[in-house]
């Protein structure tokens, strides 16, 4: 059985594993159930006027790790919410969500936006099924700070049962997080800076013994040994 290729594109992006200190598995509760393979989603056009969008699938992330320094993970404010921010400017958005809430929501709504300098410009407006637990944002540009919200939606009652029931239940609110992709120039300088910074280090030691050595072992017995002196 081959895996799906959105694994095998994020199984690239993230470094392997240290020997030292393992990444922990995705805890319980952040991956969709067994029985759903796909995640119905569609992509919402800006205007209202454009359509509801193009019904797309894809498979869901399963045992995704987000590992340093290839990964930089936010969450939430409730923790039920967070970003993982791939080396590649990508982005795997993964949400939980408790077993007793599941069955009351029909959907996800996703909301993207990006501050720019006096207001905020929205990016993408995604529904997601029921069944989704993650989402991916194949490209982010550097520097840009990020604010994604996602808000269950609550199913919808009959119309009969709806007149005689009790009025429906408000949506919950939205889990938000932001984050901010780091410039990938900008670390590749700072990573050879380092990487120069600890050979010159290197350097000065081993020229600093090196003089202390010439000056104890070569220059010492030409200044310091006594003169012999004379028989009469």
């Amino acid at each position: 059985m081959r895996a799906p290729p959105l694994l095998l594109l994020l199984a690239a992006c993230a470094p392997p594993p240290r020997a030292t200190a393992a990444a922990a598995p995705t805890p319980p509760g952040w991956e969709p159930a067994a029985d759903a393979p796909w995640c119905p989603y569609k992509v919402l056009p800006e205007g209202p006027e454009a359509g509801g969008g193009r019904l797309c699938f894809r498979s869901p992330a399963r045992g995704f790790r987000c590992q340093a320094p290839g990964c930089a993970a936010h969450a939430s404010a409730g923790r039920s919410l967070r970003a993982s921010v791939l080396r590649n400017r990508s982005v795997l958005l993964q949400w939980r969500l408790a077993p007793a809430e599941a069955h009351r929501v029909r959907a996800f709504a996703l909301n993207c936006s990006w501050r720019g300098a006096y207001t905020r410009f929205p990016c993408e407006r995604v529904l997601l099924g029921a069944s989704c637990r993650d989402y991916l944002l194949p490209d982010v540009h550097d520097g840009v700070r990020y604010r994604l919200c996602l808000q269950p939606l609550p199913l919808r009652a009959e119309p009969a049962a709806a007149a005689a029931a009790a009025p429906p239940e408000p949506a919950a609110p939205a889990e938000c997080v932001e984050f901010a992709a780091e410039p990938a120039g900008m670390r590749e300088i700072v990573v050879a800076m380092t990487a120069v910074g600890g050979s010159i280090c290197v350097m000065l030691v081993v020229i600093c013994l090196l003089v202390a050595y010439i000056t104890e072992n070569l220059m010492h017995p030409a200044f310091g040994r006594p003169g012999l002196r004379r028989q009469p």
